[in-house]
């Protein structure tokens, strides 16, 4: 197990706490990129049995930083916002390992601060998407750390890659990256299991998202639900672009989560093949 290694202790008020750059990875001290293996633990004083969102930022896994959103304070929650190592300091898998590590942490430690183990979730943005999916997929990386990536309350993934990541086409050699998709390992579609934990996918609208984000989601909520998922769905802001979908999917994310705890835990049926009417697109409010 890992160890709870100090760190910076904020006084936000009298309900929550905000713990600053934990250590999640210390056996990686000295590497290139270490000092980026650290989280910020945002939870509730004094609450017991609380909630925790483990969230994680975008930047196309080269950039971008860590985080709590505004939008998931204040709520009750805990919300662990983790860096991870950068490309191309770093090549693949190791920052799908440093999400594994940090989503780790969070179950080997929340207990004994007072959430509750079976109520840990995973969003991300962007790039950061694409880690959570794969590591919900995947259940190899969570298995490294003894921990079985079902346990997972929920997956929230936010316009995120479900085809090989580009940076990792890059780092393959596959030329021009952006235009030349793949799906191998490295892909959350490769990894598709009617028994992966509930699942958001949140996208921009077809025409103005990255370049076939939207269809990407759609092709993997569609896969998910022909090998019989049961509880997963795409959402489309209408005219959203990248930047907006990454912004403005909050309604859409605290509502999943909401509906989640209030539902109790039960065994995984089949689900029917997916029509048109599964994906939801909201028009810009």
């Amino acid at each position: 197990m890992m160890s709870f290694l100090p760190a910076a202790t904020e006084d936000i008020g009298p309900d929550y706490t905000l713990e600053r750059d934990i250590n999640y990875a210390p056996e990686l001290a000295g590497t290139p990129g270490a000092e980026r293996c650290v989280l910020d633990f945002y939870r509730p004083t004094n609450a017991k049995n609380f909630p925790t969102i483990v969230y994680f930022h975008g930047g196309g896994l080269a950039g971008g930083n860590k985080s709590i959103p505004k939008e998931l304070m204040d709520k009750g929650w805990a919300v662990v916002a983790a860096n991870y190592r950068f490309s191309p300091v770093v090549k693949h898998p190791a920052y799908i390992e440093d999400a594994a590590a940090a989503v780790a942490w969070t179950f080997e430690h929340v207990t004994a601060l007072g959430g509750d183990r079976s109520k840990v979730f995973v969003l991300g943005i962007s790039a950061g998407a694409y880690l959570g999916a794969m590591i919900t997929l995947d259940k190899s990386y969570l298995a490294k750390h003894g921990i079985d990536a079902n346990e997972i309350a929920g997956l929230i993934s936010v316009s995120g890659q479900m085809i090989t990541h580009q940076t990792i086409r890059k780092e393959q050699g596959i030329e021009p990256n952006q235009f030349r998709p793949t799906i191998d390992e490295f892909a959350p579609l490769h990894h598709i299991r009617k028994d992966a934990p509930p699942i958001l996918c949140t996208t921009g609208d077809w025409s103005t998202d990255v370049l076939m984000r939207a269809e990407e989601n759609l092709y993997f909520v569609s896969m998910m639900k022909l090998v019989g998922h049961p509880d997963i769905r795409h959402f489309v802001l209408k005219d959203a672009n990248h930047t907006r979908a990454c912004k403005e999917s909050w309604p859409q994310v605290i509502e999943f989560i909401q509906q989640k705890l209030e539902q109790p835990k039960t065994e995984l049926s089949a689900a029917p093949t997916p029509q048109p009417t599964d994906v939801t697109t909201q028009p810009r409010s």
